[in-house]
């Protein structure tokens, strides 16, 4: 550590508000403890999660630091006791519970995965929430298996992207997404979906009952909630699985239990920065194991839609509150 400057620049909320509450400011510098590393941070994803931890809707977990940011890319700069699998200069990538709008963070362990071959710093920070996100809730929790079907809601969003991508190359028969534009449904249909649904001009519904015969699909990954809930379980098949990982139009819905006792449905679903380390570790194994091979190979990558620097955190957050974007927007450091 004594090579290291005593502080560090980071973006911190400067008090509850809009994207104007994002300053620059100066911090002592962290030391990695047992079981950590600190991160010389390259880029950091800027995620929706940040945008609600801004407007003081999503304080951060017991002992998780106040700085925003949950998943970076950079080299390991040092440390912490314990730690073998990682050396000082290493490339990283990390999901951590904030931090990540910094120019050094300290990550679990567990949390790290190597940056796939090929691939830039811009592109190794917008892997971390998104495929932690959606390996868990998607193959994990939702149980998706090839030959079966699936409906992604925000399919032009981070999430949605990833979704499909993954989806496609784990042999999914049918892939259904939603999005706000036609040039949001061409972006996703290129990226792999089967049918792209316009939800502004479109109802998914009969879309996907005409679609598949009145079947309905095998699992739905919702980001929307409210209103779109019932809506759901009426296109899921029987034995099908809803998966909630978000509630952008509501915490709260009515639900028709006969159709989910008629159907045998399964709801379920997660959250990510409150979990332990251990959970977080398997979901990294997992993923290093399943999908890593993917991204080396080039058969998965992350889909940028714009790079702002770390100083203009606040222009990001704008972006992303638009829903302008298709795919990731990333901090450079």
């Amino acid at each position: 550590m004594t090579t290291l400057p005593a502080t560090m620049t980071v973006i911190e909320i400067a008090s509850p508000g809009g994207p104007e509450a994002l300053r620059v400011a100066s911090r002592p510098m962290p030391v990695p403890g047992p079981g950590e590393v600190l991160v010389a941070v390259a880029a950091a994803g800027v995620n929706r999660p940040d945008i609600m931890q801004r407007k003081g809707q999503y304080p951060p977990p017991p002992g998780a630091s106040d700085i925003p940011g949950l998943e970076i890319a950079g080299t390991v700069a040092a440390i912490g006791l314990g730690v073998h699998h990682w050396k000082v200069g290493d490339e990283v990538c990390a999901l951590v519970t904030g931090g990540g709008y910094a120019s050094h963070c300290v990550a679990p362990v567990p949390q790290c995965l190597p940056v796939p071959k090929g691939f830039s710093m811009v592109e190794a920070a917008a892997l971390p929430e998104t495929f932690f996100t959606v390996w868990h809730n998607v193959f994990e929790r939702g149980k998706l298996r090839a030959g079966e079907s699936i409906l992604i809601h925000g399919g032009s969003s981070g999430i949605g992207t990833v979704a499909i991508q993954l989806a496609r190359a784990f042999g999914a028969s049918a892939i259904f997404a939603t999005a706000g534009s036609r040039e949001k449904c061409h972006a996703c249909e290129q990226l792999g979906a089967t049918r792209a649904i316009d939800y502004k001009h479109e109802d998914f519904v009969q879309v996907i009952r005409e679609a598949t015969g009145n079947r309905g699909v095998d699992l739905v990954l919702d980001m929307i909630g409210g209103d779109y809930i019932q809506k759901n379980l009426s296109v899921l098949a029987v034995e099908g699985r809803h998966v909630s990982i978000a509630t952008q139009h509501g915490v709260v819905a009515e639900v028709n239990f006969v159709a989910i006792m008629g159907k045998r449905l399964t709801l379920t679903g997660s959250g990510l920065r409150p979990r332990s380390i251990a959970d977080k570790g398997a979901m990294a194994a997992a993923l290093r194991r399943e999908v890593w091979p993917l991204l080396d190979a080039g058969t998965v990558k992350p889909v940028i839609h714009r790079t702002f620097p770390l100083a203009e955190a606040g222009e990001a957050h704008r972006l992303l509150e638009s829903s302008a974007h298709i795919g990731k927007i990333v901090l450079s450091v």
